[in-house]
């Protein structure tokens, strides 16, 4: 039976792959992610799934695997926010986000021997105002660092968000529907 990778290390992809209920398993991808910040947003999150996918199927004898690679970037204002550095990084992002609309988008890239398909996701996401002592909460909680944008919309992020136009799992890290219907390609 064909085998499905997952390149990431990313709990929440885990997660929603699991979901599916098509086994799978994980090897991390070392790709770094620096980008051109003058490129659509939209191209560098499937750029950089591509890359990731990529650099999983040709690091181990993946010949008759399907490989899925993800990467979600936050956009407000053409600027796009990657995952905070810091305490202040994350204070500053959660500031230009509060009261306002701005976008998640995730890149998904699946790679297989024979063919590949990149495709993505995109959601518009609204904060309440936030006030300083919730975002110093927030930033407290630990929960900005290792994402997208400085928050997690599934777990204390939540609070943050007053209404979303699109697919919440997309926001989470990975749209699953879509991800689900086009992997059907690969496993028929």
């Amino acid at each position: 039976m064909r085998k499905l990778v997952l390149a990431s290390s990313s709990p929440r992809r885990k997660e929603l792959l699991a979901y599916a209920k098509i086994p799978f398993t994980i090897m991390v991808s070392e790709v770094d992610e620096d980008f051109d910040p003058n490129k659509d947003p939209k191209e560098i999150a499937q750029d950089l799934a591509l890359q990731k996918a990529k650099a999983v199927f040709n690091s181990a004898d993946l010949d008759d695997a399907v490989v899925i690679g993800a990467d979600t970037i936050v956009t407000v204002d053409n600027q796009i926010l990657g995952k905070p550095k810091d305490a202040e990084e994350a204070k500053n992002m959660l500031k230009m986000l509060s009261g306002r609309e701005h976008v998640v988008i995730t890149g998904v890239a699946i790679v297989s021997s024979a063919n590949s398909t990149i495709f993505y996701e995109e959601t518009k996401v609204q904060f309440w105002d936030l006030t300083d002592e919730e975002i110093e909460d927030y930033i407290k909680s630990g929960e900005p660092f290792d994402k997208a944008g400085s928050y997690g919309i599934q777990n204390l992020g939540s609070i943050l968000v007053k209404k979303i136009d699109g697919d919440y799992f997309n926001v989470v890290g990975l749209p699953i529907a879509r991800t689900y219907r086009e992997l059907k390609k690969f496993f028929p």
